[in-house]
């Protein structure tokens, strides 16, 4: 019997999808890949192996009604708030002394929000198999994806000895590589992208943010032991931001991984179930063409009605209107009403730059 509690992450702001993509609407609450939203999706895809009841998701104060009403079947007490963004780790630890009072032999499962995943059954197949070994001991596992091309905007992973199966240990974790590094990594075979997608049981990750964390541990435990009581609100808004800023992967696997792939209890599952981050317009505009969605051309052309002459490699995105491109290439325009984007797929990365600067310049209503 797999008892899978997922924990979903999904407070992030999105800024890469900007103008979509908004404060109050970023991008795992829009629908990039379907009618359903990226939320939404991840929810559906987790369903099959953990009942609604069992599923916690972590957002943030501008997001909360609006996930309450994407996903009324899960809990709204297990719908919470941060009061304040502390990446990864923090969200994990919470996670983790969270159901450590509640079912600490259970498999705790975090999970982004926003990836998009083309192969449910592959997905589920890998997951069943994660959770059988991360409920076999005090293992920490990783869903590593096979890189198709040198990625310099993933993390990797670097896998050692393989055990039975696809199942290897873990020998370290490389942040983001420049290209050169990146190119090795896809030329050696035993690398994969980190997918943000981890594996323990409750009680393995409470003791490893214990270990690793152990000043930001205390506040975490502290919260948690008020989960449910009159006190919770305020012990959340108070503690949590005196949680350490970081990331899962710089505060537990990296030390971790740093005790030696003997010792570690890391490990990674090959994951080759048509994963994708989806962490540009670019990105986007790959995924879609590869699924032949709405692709004209090879523009892809969100939007109802089109005209193209000489034109290719473009994304457009504008729902009402009809829209001509005429000898353009490789451009991103993205119609958003109070915004028109338009920049080119190479420098669509850029886009969060842009956000940063209309925060310093108070342009509260486009963020």
């Amino acid at each position: 019997m797999i008892d899978l509690r997922p924990f979903i992450l999904a407070g992030g702001s999105g800024t890469r999808f900007w103008p979509r993509s908004r404060r109050s609407h970023p991008k795992q609450m829009l629908s990039l890949n379907g009618e359903r939203s990226m939320l939404q999706q991840t929810v559906d895809r987790l369903q099959p192996l953990a009942d609604s009841k069992h599923i916690w998701i972590l957002t943030n104060e501008w997001l909360m009604l609006a996930v309450e009403a994407q996903l009324p079947a899960v809990p709204s007490l297990q719908i919470l708030a941060e009061p304040v963004a502390r990446n990864t780790a923090p969200a994990a630890g919470l996670a983790a002394f969270l159901l450590e009072r509640q079912a600490p032999d259970a498999v705790l499962g975090l999970f982004p929000a926003d990836h998009t995943i083309q192969d449910a059954d592959s997905f589920l197949q890998v997951l069943r198999a994660g959770c059988g070994l991360a409920a076999a001991g005090e293992n920490i596992i990783v869903l590593g994806v096979k890189p198709s091309h040198p990625e310099t905007g993933y993390g990797y992973i670097e896998t050692g000895e393989k055990l039975g199966g696809s199942v290897s240990r873990v020998r370290r974790f490389t942040e983001k590589p420049n290209l050169e590094r990146a190119k090795d990594f896809l030329a050696s075979g035993n690398y994969f992208w980190n997918s943000g997608m981890f594996l323990a049981t409750a009680r393995t990750l409470a003791n490893a943010v214990r270990e690793h964390l152990p000043e930001t541990a205390p506040y975490l435990e502290e919260i948690a032991q008020a989960f449910g009581t009159p006190e919770f609100a305020s012990k959340f808004a108070d503690l949590y931001p005196r949680c350490e800023n970081i990331s899962i992967d710089y505060a537990i696997i990296e030390p971790r991984s740093a005790k030696g792939e003997h010792h570690s209890n890391l490990y990674c599952l090959p994951a080759d179930f048509g994963w994708n981050d989806l962490g540009s317009w670019a990105a986007l505009y790959d995924h879609k063409l590869l699924r032949g969605e709405n692709v004209r051309n090879g523009n892809v052309m969100d939007t109802p009605a089109v005209s193209v002459l000489e034109a290719s490699g473009n994304y457009v995105y504008a729902p009402q209107k009809h829209v001509a491109l005429v000898g353009v290439e490789n451009l991103v325009v993205v119609d958003a009403g109070d915004v028109l984007l338009i920049t080119t797929r190479a420098g669509c990365q850029d886009v969060g730059k842009l956000v940063k600067q209309l925060q310093q310049e108070k342009q509260e209503k486009l963020i």
